[in-house]
């Protein structure tokens, strides 16, 4: 395609965000200010910016295997020409099916933001959801349930906040325990929603925070294949998991857990701090993960982002 036929082909919807210049300090600093907000703008934008440098890198390799002659020939003419490439750049840039979409998936990821990316069945979350080793209170690794899209959770951080808070918030009130607390851990345990544990039939089983269905379990069960991690090294087993009847019951099993055993007691007197929190957890023997409480906190911090002041408001004074 011919460098002008490019530009004329630029679609009217898109115009908007290709008119702005190459060189355009203010779209720099927008992006900056964005970016402070882990925002999925600033994810978009940058996406956009990255495609438009490997744009303009391509179209440099182009030019300089094209023979210069006449007026573009000298100092001057590979100014202008520079400059209409950069600008170039930035026009052809961010279109739709593009590799900007790529990257910006790709950041979202890593953001830990509301990235609807389908998870492959079968697969896990990685080390940040995947080291659950709990057997009547240790944690096992993680249970990777396909994904339904017709889980009744709504998948993506700030969903998956809005749509626990309530039952967050209630139990709560009844074990001390923060809600952000719980609603950072449940989201990063089942990867915002987008990873929950099913039972075999393929229903819900309610489980948000990966505990397993140890002897002493009468509840029901959702037997599914795990990975445990042994020495640092993966292994694909079955496991049997507890199954709820409502999330309510799996934040309620989740706070008695906490408070009634021995283990995290150390935890339990840290809930003025995610950090310590966290940090508690771990040294517990939680998680195996030897990052779980740094992702932990973060995860917890997150929720703050996106939840209402009712939610916030249980760790006000929390040094996160």
């Amino acid at each position: 395609m011919a460098l002008s036929s490019a530009l004329s082909t630029t679609s009217p919807s898109s115009v908007a965000s290709q008119q702005s210049l190459a060189v355009d300090a203010r779209s720099l600093n927008a992006l900056k200010m964005q970016a402070g907000k882990n925002s999925p703008e600033a994810a978009k934008e940058a996406a956009k910016q990255f495609e438009s440098l490997f744009m303009r890198e391509m179209i440099k390799s182009m030019r300089e295997a094209t023979m210069k002659a006449g007026l573009l020939e000298g100092a001057e003419g590979n100014m202008a020409s520079d400059m209409f490439d950069q600008q170039l750049s930035v026009q052809m840039s961010g279109r739709p099916g593009g590799l900007s979409e790529a990257i910006q998936r790709q950041l979202t990821k890593q953001m830990g933001g509301d990235s609807e990316a389908t998870l492959v069945p079968g697969s896990t979350l990685g080390l940040d959801a995947s080291l659950r080793l709990r057997d009547n209170g240790v944690r096992s690794s993680s249970a990777a349930a396909p994904v339904d899209p017709a889980a009744p959770a709504p998948k993506g951080r700030e969903k998956f906040v809005q749509h626990h808070r309530a039952a967050a918030e209630r139990v709560a009130q009844e074990s001390g325990i923060p809600a952000s607390f719980m609603l950072g851990q449940a989201g990063h345990e089942t990867g915002w929603g987008r990873a929950e544990i099913r039972t075999k039939d393929g229903g819900n089983s309610f489980n948000l925070f990966g505990i397993k269905a140890g002897k002493g379990w009468t509840g029901k069960v959702a037997e599914v294949t795990t990975t445990e991690y042994v020495g640092g090294v993966p292994r694909k087993v079955t496991a049997k998991f507890r199954a709820y009847d409502s999330y309510e019951a799996s934040f309620k099993d989740y706070a008695n857990l906490i408070n009634d055993n021995p283990r995290y007691e150390k935890a339990r007197a840290k809930t003025h701090s995610a950090v310590a929190y966290a940090a508690e957890l771990q040294k517990a023997g939680y998680a195996t993960d030897p990052q779980y409480a740094h992702k932990l906190s973060r995860a917890i911090q997150s929720t703050l982002n996106v939840a209402p002041t009712s939610v916030a408001r249980n760790v006000s004074q929390t040094q996160v």
